[in-house]
């Protein structure tokens, strides 16, 4: 009985050998300790609800509603929304719009849809909106920054991968300027589609019949898009602070041993 009751304890002990040197071989793989692993991983996903954001900004067309004002006999009013890639023109009732708006809308009211993806990314043809011609210059312009953001931005998430998965921490610094030139690039476009909106206003055609008069409002997609660009900075903000040395911040925030001694 002895003799098995050492048999086992030795094989218990090669179990719990073998088991502490894989943990260990993680560790040395990855390179990066539990708690800055930790670190890394809350910053990720800081990062990765800005980049959810921006996905749902750039996808959707809900940047921009153009609303007609409400004319009196009509049953009907017209209503429009846009965004970088189609518009949509809606034919909504009157007795669905509330009563204190002088104009047509929200576009989220049921009615007749009309979408139509913009034709200057194709034949390079300008579209009209309510007798009003859009500028194609200015909302290509936003698109093509539109999307350059998400490439960074998929490029950022790609190198704070490398550096869980891997240990390159290295990529970090990377990722944290990828982020942060994200964030950039989605306010910049923000601003540029915000002038192709004036100048959609402004672009009023001669021709029959005569442009009705409109208002405008940003919508959730354009809101999206905003609180995607801070929190992509403000998640490259915190990959640069877990890439600076821990000396600085050990010296200002002591462990509790040090103070007792």
């Amino acid at each position: 009985m002895m003799m098995w009751s050492n048999f086992f304890l030795q094989e218990e002990n090669r179990r719990r050998g073998a088991a502490g040197r894989r943990r260990a071989h993680g560790r040395c793989r990855s390179g990066l300790t539990p708690e800055r692993e930790g670190k890394v991983k809350l910053a990720l996903l800081l990062a990765a609800m800005g980049a959810t954001l921006a996905v749902l900004s750039v996808g959707t067309e809900f940047w921009v509603e153009l609303n007609t004002y409400k004319a009196n006999g009509s049953a009907v009013c017209e209503a429009a929304h846009l965004g970088l890639w189609k518009v949509c023109t809606k034919r909504l009732w009157q007795a669905d719009v509330p009563t204190d708006r002088d104009t047509c809308g929200p576009a989220e009211l049921p009615g007749e849809a009309n979408c139509t993806y913009f034709k200057f990314f194709t034949t390079g043809e300008n579209a009209r909106i309510f007798q009003r011609t859009t500028k194609k210059e200015v909302n290509l312009a936003a698109a093509v920054i539109a999307v350059l953001g998400l490439v960074v931005m998929a490029l950022g998430c790609l190198c704070i991968i490398m550096v869980l998965t891997k240990g390159a921490e290295f990529l970090l610094r990377v990722g944290a300027v990828c982020f942060g030139l994200s964030g950039l690039l989605l306010l910049v476009s923000l601003e540029v589609f915000r002038h192709s909106v004036r100048a959609l206003l402004q672009g009023v055609s001669p021709e029959p019949p005569p442009a009705p008069r409109l208002t405008y409002e940003y919508s959730w997609s354009l809101g999206c898009g905003v609180g995607a660009g801070l929190i992509l900075l403000l998640g490259a903000g915190c990959f640069l602070l877990l890439t600076l040395p821990s000396w600085p911040w050990g010296s200002l925030c002591p462990k509790r041993g040090h103070r007792a001694t």
